[in-house]
């Protein structure tokens, strides 16, 4: 699927037209050549002065003999270079006699005539070569006048003259020329101007395009890359242009806009920095805005305004926010005591700070006297609603100490206050409370009981606001009213309840007094006196018996631990449930304690319970498939729309199943999801959902705008940096990472199983299906291997011969996806047989660093193709390893030399030996540089003797302007000089 377009508008911009030759211009004879021969025949093309249609003198050709038949007279224009140009068009101004108002015309007098062309890489016509024929020449067009003109016209002086626009191509030598060829027409060729078009120099959208030549047919789209304009940036994808056949700018993609800090002056065509006072936060076609009130800029370019001294900002203010400072103090503090509570309120501050975000905070004081002064209250204030954050200006507090001075801060703060070095603003009020009885008895427990008696105890009040002067104990007989209840007086904590039921349930309640009165009861506590066999129980009787208990006591302990040791030996497997069964035998090692660990759906008896339990089934009515886009092992893979209730709408890839399918394909088929659902990390694609109840059967998961990465790879060959390459890299680790730290073993890691969104962001995709490719399958990836289908080139050399698949041979073939994306995707070990890569690898070649690959990452390619998997690191070394080298790019500067050092042998088939060529466009096709051979040729590289001196600027000068290309194109010179000095030193 293509990367999601951006599309903009194209200013008006006339074509460029550039001449390759002008007749016009001739201050001399233009001296073409004709056939026949000037002088031989009266019927040739002849050279005489005529005149255009603004009467000025210039050089024709004429020819008029229509009373002969089978005339053939032609006229060849000079050499004409074509400088680069693929397609060229041809402006023509003649006049034509009417062949009507010529006495005794015979029938072979024609009103038209031919255009030719013939491409040579030389001027090395001569009078007879190319031969006067249609073949080796090129028929462009038959040429017909709109107008003639008559005997009578001429002799009034009047012109008729016809201007007729041909083109053809594509041209690909280094010249042309043209003939036109007159077969019995009386006619002047006036003027000929031979020109190609190309598209001008523009800067539109904030990006600058160069020119750039038109393609070689009419029809033909020439990409082009702009480059943003200073201070400017892409916006999501690689702007570009296409220059069509007639000169002209279409088809835009992409654009770039003023990056933060600058915006777009004079048509879009400068980013000029935010002037001084003004600011711009992000990027976008937005103008500068002026700094709001109390903020200011150090300098031009500003993305905010700093506050000044004394006002703030928080983190969640909008930058086009003015600046705010604290509140003053809140007004007019009035309070209402009522014993120990008190109830506080106040009028907001007079100046809030220029926010409207003000809350209060109570601050609580006591101030009891004490030679230390007033000290924070304790936690057993209440405050309602709350201390602090207040949003209406009033607060009940309770629970304070009788007879104390308390002073109460109430403060007003908004979202700025605890960015300013300064205390909040308050506004203060002292109180003394008054006289209050105590507070409630919390705790209350049973001492001791007999057949009539209960002692019971309690703990003071928290706040006994005074000194208790005793206590009232109430109680009465469950089953009583409480209106029966009777009450007895205690001067201390603890009362002896006599006169009680024997074995019967009694409600206790306590009360403490003060001079001030009564405090409010207790909860009910329930207690029971004694039975009368309880109480009739000998002393002597009760030491057995505690003994008596202590040893059954014993004996249940050890019962107990009988039991768990027989149920862990004998029942516990048995009863555990089926999950952990699997869980058990699918884990290997030590598992990290909440990690969750992978469950293969094979092991299911039912294959539909593992769907049900890690996929969510969608109801078909919420998917919209809108495009067929590939097609997969099991059907066709689509784009669309899928639409939760609740949720927003989003783009999704939908995986259909074939109709007609066998019970196991739908099995098959529906494991990937039972695999995916177990899967949640940004580097792994995401299951949205199955169909399962509707037709046809379909797997649903997020889409990924740029495809298969080794796809993504070679369709921008050379268009990354190489921390843009780290970077996917990273992302492809860190999702293999957590895949193996769920034990799961992918099998089939390769580039084309990673999917790029339009954020380059790499997912780890295709889970499960190499398992289920038949023996028949064409696929020449997949080859047989000890009896079943693996992918050779990708795999580790343990699990071609013996079927060991383990997370260390998915790091093998992680190696093989590094390979891939340092060379653009290309294929691993290029046109070698499968049988010869096993070869290979068992003798110890590896593959050599990819152009242009730093040595940092080649060597951990050849650390993950350590032979001993032992030996080979694990992803979460690997995603280290790659943190410090983007954390450090100086560490991907290292180029790995053309005759690497390393310790095991390369496979070097990189960089093609030039001397297994015969031209230099060959040698440019084999190194995928073929859409250079026309500049080569045009800049008269053309030989290995003169390439092989090429530099950086030559190449430049060839008309490379794609950083990645310039590198390949120069290194494989390198390498190219370093075969021919090699051959030299030989021969000397």
């Amino acid at each position: 699927m293509d990367i999601l377009w951006i599309l903009w508008t194209i200013p008006a911009v006339i074509a460029v037209e550039e001449t390759l030759m002008d007749s016009t211009t001739a201050t001399a004879e233009l001296g073409w050549t004709v056939y026949p021969v000037s002088g031989s025949s009266d019927n040739s093309w002849e050279e005489v002065s005529g005149y255009d249609e603004n009467m000025n003198t210039i050089r024709t050709y004429q020819v008029c003999n229509v009373f002969d038949n089978n005339q053939n007279n032609w006229v060849r224009t000079k050499y004409i270079r074509r400088r680069g140009a693929q397609r060229i068009h041809v402006e023509m101004k003649f006049s034509v006699r009417d062949c009507s108002s010529i006495p005794n015309v015979p029938g072979s007098c024609k009103e038209t005539f031919n255009l030719y062309y013939y491409e040579s890489d030389a001027d090395t016509a001569t009078r007879t070569s190319p031969a006067w024929m249609e073949n080796p020449w090129t028929k462009v067009d038959t040429i017909a006048a709109d107008e003639s003109f008559s005997q009578v016209d001429l002799g009034g002086r009047v012109m008729k003259i016809n201007t007729e626009v041909r083109s053809f191509g594509p041209v690909s030598r280094n010249g042309f020329y043209l003939a036109f060829q007159d077969y019995g027409g009386c006619m002047s060729l006036i003027a000929v101007r031979v020109f190609y078009r190309k598209c001008p120099r523009i800067i539109t959208n904030g990006a600058l395009f160069q020119e750039t030549l038109s393609g070689a047919e009419s029809t033909s789209l020439v990409a082009a890359r702009g480059v943003c304009i200073a201070n400017a940036e892409e916006v999501d994808v690689p702007i570009k242009l296409y220059c069509n056949g007639d000169g002209e700018w279409m088809v835009p993609i992409g654009r770039c806009m003023c990056k933060a800090g600058n915006e777009a002056v004079e048509n879009g065509t400068v980013c000029r920095a935010c002037p001084s006072g003004f600011f711009k936060p992000t990027q976008g076609d937005e103008a500068c805005m002026q700094c709001p009130i109390n903020s200011r800029t150090t300098s031009e370019g500003a993305i905010n305004c700093i506050c000044r001294n004394g006002y703030y900002r928080t983190d969640s203010d909008p930058l086009q926010m003015p600046c705010t400072t604290v509140p003053s103090a809140p007004q007019n503090v009035i309070s209402s005591v009522n014993e120990t509570s008190v109830m506080l309120e106040w009028m907001p501050p007079r100046d809030s700070g220029g926010r409207e975000d003000v809350v209060f905070n109570i601050i609580c004081k006591s101030c009891g006297g004490g030679r230390g002064g007033c000290t924070r209250c304790g936690d057993n204030v209440q405050f309602l609603p709350r201390q602090l954050g207040l949003t209406e200006p009033r607060v009940y507090i309770s629970d304070l100490l009788a007879h104390t001075q308390y002073t109460f801060e109430v403060q007003a703060v908004n979202g700025v206050s605890d960015q300013s070095p300064y205390s909040p603003q308050y506004a203060s009020v002292n109180i003394t409370t008054n006289q209050a009885a105590p507070s409630t008895v919390s705790i209350m427990h049973q001492v001791s009981r007999t057949v009539d008696s209960i002692t019971l105890s309690w703990s003071q009040p928290d706040q006994p606001n005074g000194v208790i002067l005793d206590y009232e104990l109430q109680y009465y007989e469950k089953d009583q009213s409480e209106y029966n209840s009777t009450t007895i007086r205690s001067q201390t904590n603890t009362a002896i309840i006599r006169g009680l039921k024997p074995g019967s349930i009694y409600v206790f309640q306590v009360r403490a007094r003060t001079v001030a009165g009564f405090g409010r009861y207790s909860g009910k506590m329930y207690f029971q006196t004694m039975t009368e066999e309880e109480y009739n129980t000998s002393i002597q009787e009760k030491l057995p018996l505690i003994i008596g208990s202590a040893a059954a006591g014993l004996v249940f302990l050890i019962a107990v631990v009988v039991i768990i040791i027989v149920c862990n030996r004998r029942g516990f497997d048995r009863a555990d449930s089926e999950y952990t069964d699997k869980l058990q035998h699918y884990t290997s090692g030590h598992m990290t304690p909440g990690m969750k660990i992978y469950i293969d759906p094979f092991t299911y008896e039912d294959p539909n319970e593992a769907v049900r339990e890690f996929a969510k089934e969608i109801d078909i009515s919420c998917v919209k498939i809108e495009q067929v886009i590939g097609a997969g092992e099991f059907g066709e893979v689509c784009s669309g729309n899928l639409k939760l209730p609740g949720k927003r709408e989003m783009f999704v890839a939908i995986k259909t199943l074939k109709s007609g399918y066998t019970e196991k394909q739908r099995r098959d088929f529906l494991s990937e999801a039972s695999i995916m659902g177990q899967f949640d990390h940004p580097n792994v694609i995401h299951l949205e959902g199955v169909v399962t109840k509707s037709s046809p059967v379909m797997i649903i998961t997020e889409y990924m705008e740029n495809g298969s990465l080794d796809s993504f790879l070679r369709q921008n060959d050379g268009q990354f940096t190489v921390i843009q390459l780290v970077g996917m890299l990273r992302g492809i680790a860190s999702g293999m990472k957590y895949l193996a730290d769920m034990n799961y073993v992918h099998r089939d890691l390769a580039a084309r199983n990673i999917l790029v969104n339009s954020n380059l962001v790499c997912k780890v995709s295709d889970f499960g299906l190499s398992r289920f490719l038949e023996d028949d399958t064409s696929d020449p990836t997949y080859t047989s291997a000890l009896g079943g289908k693996i992918p050779i080139r990708w795999t580790a050399p343990e699990a071609i011969q013996y079927r060991k698949f383990t997370s260390a041979s998915d790091v093998w073939s992680y190696g093989i996806v590094m390979w891939e994306v340092m060379s653009y995707g290309e294929r691993p070990y290029w046109d070698m047989t499968n049988q010869d890569v096993i070869n290979a690898i068992e003798q110890d070649y590896r593959l050599p660093p990819p152009m242009d690959c730093p040595s940092a990452l080649h060597q951990l390619m050849l650390d993950c193709w350590q032979k001993d998997r032992n030996n080979r690191p694990k992803f979460s070394q690997i995603v280290n390893n790659l943190d410090k080298m983007i954390r450090n790019p100086n560490t991907l500067k290292a180029m790995t030399p053309l005759s690497s050092g390393v310790h095991l042998p390369l496979l070097d088939r990189s960089i093609p030996d030039f001397s297994s060529f015969s031209t230099v466009d060959e040698w440019l096709d084999a190194i995928k540089m073929g859409q250079y051979k026309d500049n080569f040729a045009s800049a008269d590289f053309a030989t290995f003797d003169v390439v092989s001196q090429m530099t950086m600027d030559d190449i430049l000068r060839v008309g490379v302007t794609l950083a990645g290309h310039q590198k390949k194109i120069l290194n494989s010179v390198q390498m190219m000089r370093a075969q021919m000095n090699q051959i030299q030193s030989v021969e000397v």
